[in-house]
């Protein structure tokens, strides 16, 4: 088992350090091929940060192993809403200006709801992971043609700021971008062997082990970009990457690794697994949206509320690791 497990940490090190090279490298190339800092900021950063969940559910996928894809897509939601904002918003209350922000949110719990409809049969097939990659670009194709008026967001703004303070030539974009790619793949078939090997040891099922392990290592990229976006007090930006993010994974990662592989799916995850990120995101957005003249906010109560729910549901799930009972 030390073999696995060193895999795994190799493979998640090096997941992290080249999704980071990945975003920064198709950000400053986006820029200077024009693209607004809105768009940038919705759709190159907000999903280019789910980079590594999409090629390890592909690969995982592509490799017999479609509950781990699944896994990995559901729990690093439950960790982004979880982990990242619960700690960040416990750190310093999340404010929420950005309308474009605000506009994703009920978008990302009409698809959560719908994941639940594809899941009721027992099976994600390949028309139904082609309906959810149909809506991802129905969404990102809605989400250019709206961004063209809306240049005064308060997320087109962190954004151009993010993108003045690390300047990148367009040649040092492309050449970080095919970096960053390459090394996604590397590391991402890195991760898998080990996580299905360490699956295999503990008697647990792929499904569990994505759910953990890989799904807090492939959510990493989110909270290293939160906790910068943190520092410099942008909560939109913050609250764009998990909200992007969590869509990508429902729609993409999950759509991409059911045309590759059918994914069967177990009672227990819609019981356990998707129940859990429901509720977290239906808190999310009665948090973030505002009710009867409240301001659009996580505050830290909010955020400890989140952050407990990932640790008790965490603790759970480890424990059927160890005990062999996943």
């Amino acid at each position: 088992m030390i073999v696995p497990a060193v895999a795994v940490v190799a493979g998640l090190v090096l997941l992290v350090w080249s999704a980071e090279r990945f975003v920064d490298g198709a950000a400053a190339t986006s820029s200077r091929l024009g693209l607004s800092p809105l768009l940038i900021g919705m759709l190159v950063i907000g999903f280019g940060t789910s980079a590594p969940e999409l090629v390890v559910s592909a690969l995982a996928a592509g490799q017999g192993n479609p509950g781990l894809a699944l896994g990995n897509a559901y729990g690093s939601n439950i960790a982004n809403i979880g982990l990242i904002l619960g700690l960040v918003a416990l750190v310093s209350p999340l404010a929420v200006h950005s309308a474009v922000v605000r506009r994703e949110l009920p978008v990302l719990g009409a698809v959560t709801l719908l994941s639940a409809l594809l899941m009721w049969g027992g099976m994600i097939g390949r028309l139904e992971g082609a309906l959810l990659l149909g809506l991802l670009a129905l969404f990102m194709g809605v989400s250019i043609w709206r961004a063209r008026g809306e240049g005064g967001d308060p997320l087109a703004a962190v954004t151009e700021e993010s993108l003045e303070v690390h300047p990148m030539s367009l040649k040092a974009g492309l050449a970080w971008t095919g970096i960053g790619l390459l090394l996604l793949v590397v590391s991402s078939r890195i991760l898998v062997w080990g996580a299905v090997a360490i699956a295999q040891g503990f008697g647990v099922s792929d499904l569990v082990i994505g759910l953990t392990v890989v799904a807090v290592g492939t959510s990493l990229p989110e909270l290293a970009s939160s906790i910068s976006a943190l520092r410099r007090r942008e909560h939109d930006l913050v609250l764009g990457n998990v909200v992007g993010s969590n869509l990508f994974n429902t729609l993409g990662v999950v759509g991409l690794a059911a045309v590759i592989t059918p994914i069967e799916v177990g009672r227990e995850v819609l019981l356990r697994d998707w129940s859990l990120m429901t509720a977290m995101t239906v808190m999310l957005v009665v948090f973030a949206m505002g009710w009867r003249g409240r301001e659009g906010r996580i505050n830290r109560y909010e955020g400890a509320a989140l952050l407990s729910m990932f640790v008790a549901y965490t603790a759970w799930m480890v424990n059927l690791v160890v005990t062999g009972g996943g």
